[in-house]
């Protein structure tokens, strides 16, 4: 019998997850899973990203490690597929048609900048992530938001009108944080 790779293991945990919580049940065995693979006892920082056919259908992470690696795709799984307040929570048939990714971020660093134009040359599309943080706004963008993204322009555009601000408070110079990810899908 093939044993699986450690992508298949972590994509089959955020499976899990959501498959118990559907039908109200708990198949997870947390001592398992380390024995089958020991990075799941690491703090990590994760986003878990639901699709169906294509389109987002919950997507929901955190920015930084404060949990195991296996506690943290749990809880993205499950926030993912029910707590995601732009969806309905996931149901069964839809489950069915689901496909997970996950993303394991690297810790985020911060980026000096001088002016948007400084800021564009700084920041890597299609590698890196982006935070934005200006006073109670904040948001971010996985580096696959690139693929719908490609201009550094509307990059930007859009995770300003996702923290809730306008693309004329640029000049208010943002704390501006990038980070990498390794990307985990079916």
């Amino acid at each position: 019998m093939k044993t699986k790779d450690s992508n298949g293991l972590l994509i089959d945990l955020a499976k899990t997850a959501i498959y118990d919580k559907l039908y109200s049940i708990n198949r997870l065995d947390k001592n398992l899973s380390l024995s089958k693979l020991p990075i799941l006892g690491d703090d990590a920082a994760t986003f878990v990203t639901l699709t169906i056919d294509g389109n987002l259908r919950g997507c929901i992470g955190s920015l930084v490690p404060r949990q195991s690696l296996y506690d943290d795709i749990i809880s993205n799984a499950k926030s993912a597929a029910f707590n995601d307040p732009r969806f309905i929570p996931l149901s069964k048939d839809e489950f069915e048609n689901t496909k997970i990714e996950i993303s394991i971020l690297t810790p985020a660093v911060k980026v000096n900048y001088t002016d948007f134009k400084d800021l564009e040359s700084k920041i890597v599309p299609n590698k890196d992530g982006v935070i934005l943080k200006l006073g109670n706004h904040q948001a971010t963008f996985l580096p696959q938001v690139w693929e719908q993204l490609p201009s550094f322009d509307l990059f930007m555009l859009h995770l300003y009108n996702k923290a809730g601000l306008e693309m004329t408070e640029q000049n208010l110079t943002p704390e501006i944080y990038t980070y990498r990810v390794k990307k985990i899908e079916e």
